[in-house]
């Protein structure tokens, strides 16, 4: 996964202990900035004024200022999407972890609300950066590949069919949960996500074997 432009990645591996401190907490505040007003609403001074850094400074951790500095932020929000379902989405091999995993899911999302990662993320999607979509792309593939994980736990311990085709099951899930975030940012209503992805767990559960007790 890219993780900036090569300058930034050579920046990285010569930092101190206390240059990753800067370069985090630079990170950070933008983030928060960026999650509050959108990603082509910020800029560097913004950036400066809430983190107290000075101009050279912020060069010398993001050489070519804001498009690596959003880089930086894009792969922070990534991250973040995967972590906040941690560790129930690394783990879901029972339905009682899926179940676990669902309330997680809902109860982040309703926290967070308009600030959530995910939307801060795809926001960017909109400056056409192409490592930016390498940084999403990415993201999925990492969420989908442990939704399929998950269902393919259930086919192989006997609590849903062996016709199950688990990369479309995760892709059915995953699709509903990115769309019901998407009706939440847009309406202020979690019922779309709540809903949604209780319906699509129930469908699968649905699909159980014949006199599973499942």
């Amino acid at each position: 996964m890219s993780r900036g432009s090569p300058a930034v990645q050579r920046a990285e591996r010569a930092l101190t202990a206390k240059g990753t401190a800067t370069r985090a907490r630079i990170i950070h505040g933008a983030v928060d900035l960026v999650r509050e007003r959108g990603p082509a609403n910020v800029g560097l001074d913004d950036i400066r004024a809430v983190t107290a850094t000075s101009k050279s400074q912020l060069f010398h951790y993001f050489p070519d200022g804001k498009a690596d500095l959003l880089l930086a932020v894009a792969a922070y929000e990534a991250e973040q999407v995967l972590a906040d379902q941690q560790p129930m989405l690394g783990d879901l091999t029972t339905w009682e972890k899926w179940e676990a995993w669902r309330t997680r899911v809902v109860e982040k999302y309703d926290a967070q609300r308009r600030r959530c990662p995910l939307s801060a993320l795809t926001a960017q999607l909109g400056l056409s950066n192409p490592a930016t979509r390498t940084i999403v792309t990415g993201m999925y593939d990492r969420w989908h590949a442990h939704l399929a994980a998950g269902v393919q736990a259930l086919k192989d311990s006997g609590e849903i069919a062996p016709s199950v085709d688990a990369g479309r099951a995760a892709t059915t899930i995953l699709t509903t949960v990115c769309g019901g975030a998407t009706m939440l940012q847009a309406t202020d209503d979690l019922s779309y996500l709540e809903t949604g992805l209780a319906d699509v767990l129930d469908g699968l559960r649905r699909r159980a074997p014949t006199g599973s007790p499942c």
